[in-house]
């Protein structure tokens, strides 16, 4: 039994679920509140320390595990792909 999905397929929604849970985790421990007026040009709503590096780990293994998940679905039969070719 062959899987239904080749492996361009399975990095597309791959990449498609990082970016999914990458714009989910990125307001993630932002606290506005304690900001003071910029006075070096800066936008005021950006963060100070956005802690970039720990939210795309983060990202990351969030993001295999949805898409483990999706591959169960797809594999298993629970999520029917439409018949393309």
């Amino acid at each position: 039994m062959d899987f239904p999905i080749g492996p361009i397929t399975m990095t597309a929604i791959y990449i498609t679920c990082w970016w999914t849970v990458l714009f989910a985790v990125l307001p993630l421990g932002m606290n506005q509140s304690d900001q003071e007026r910029p006075t070096d040009g800066g936008q005021w709503g950006a963060p100070a320390n956005p802690n970039l590096k720990k939210k795309f780990i983060t990202t990351t293994w969030v993001s295999v595990i949805v898409w483990a998940f999706v591959m169960v679905l797809i594999g298993t039969g629970w999520l029917p792909l439409p018949n393309v070719g």
